[in-house]
């Protein structure tokens, strides 16, 4: 296999390189300021975009490793997002869904020869593999956001609210509605008439979910559940609320 199927892109290094660098220049700053908010923003925006392209790389990763081998000419491994099936769904709308209304809209764009899958139990895993590396983020993000200080209190407010986004992310993916990896990773177990029917609402399956939580009480159950988790995780959820008032930098 050619090892430019493998080797990250320079999207994604750039990306990562934007995120690690806004990042640290939040860690120096003392003060906020619409130049400070706009930068919280574009770590938040870039750290995002990298989970989103660690989520399609874990489902295409485990495909992989699972016998589709259609998967490296593709280019998924490789991170680049453009390379994905639909960067609308994966790329764009979870993005929008990120700064119109602090929700980890889960994208879905790797297209996988299941047929090609060694087993039923690969193809779960290929399905829960892309919220396990939100989660495995949520984690990684929650660690470093309890331990925070006062002096670098705007940089660990970005890292609690981007952790809050990935804890929505994750639990969002799990949910048991066509089209999420929270049916994938069931589907292999459902007869196939089941899978068939579901199969055709599945791409209506996200924008019910968005649709539901405009609900306010499912909105509220939702976000008391997503805070409930981040107490669990030691996040101070004044982080949290701190952060997404620096995110917002035009209000």
């Amino acid at each position: 296999m050619d090892h430019t199927h493998r080797r990250p892109s320079w999207i994604f290094l750039t990306v990562l390189a934007v995120f690690l660098a806004t990042g640290g220049v939040l860690w120096a700053s003392d003060g906020v300021d619409i130049g400070t908010r706009m930068l919280v923003f574009l770590f938040v925006v870039a750290g995002w975009v990298v989970s989103l392209c660690l989520h399609e790389f874990g489902h295409a990763l485990t495909a992989y490793k699972g016998g589709d081998w259609t998967i490296p000419e593709k280019g998924y491994l490789t991170l680049n997002p453009l390379k994905y099936t639909n960067a609308l769904l994966s790329i764009v709308l979870p993005l929008v869904f990120v700064v119109l209304g602090g929700i980890g809209l889960p994208g879905g764009a790797v297209w996988v020869q299941r047929g090609l899958l060694r087993s039923k139990k690969i193809d779960s895993l290929v399905s829960a593999m892309g919220p396990l590396s939100n989660a495995v983020f949520a984690v990684a993000l929650a660690v470093t956001a309890a331990n925070w200080s006062t002096e670098h209190a705007v940089f660990f407010s970005a890292i609690a609210y981007l952790a809050m986004l990935q804890v929505t992310a994750t639990v969002l993916n799990l949910l048991p509605v066509p089209g999420l990896d929270g049916f994938g990773i069931l589907e292999p177990w459902l007869p196939r008439e089941w899978s068939r029917n579901a199969a055709k609402i599945a791409p209506f399956g996200m924008l019910a979910v968005f649709v539901l939580l405009f609900h306010p009480v499912i909105n509220g159950l939702f976000f008391d559940f997503v805070y409930w988790l981040l107490e669990l995780l030691g996040v101070p959820l004044q982080l949290v609320g701190l952060g997404g008032g620096l995110f917002r930098f035009w209000r």
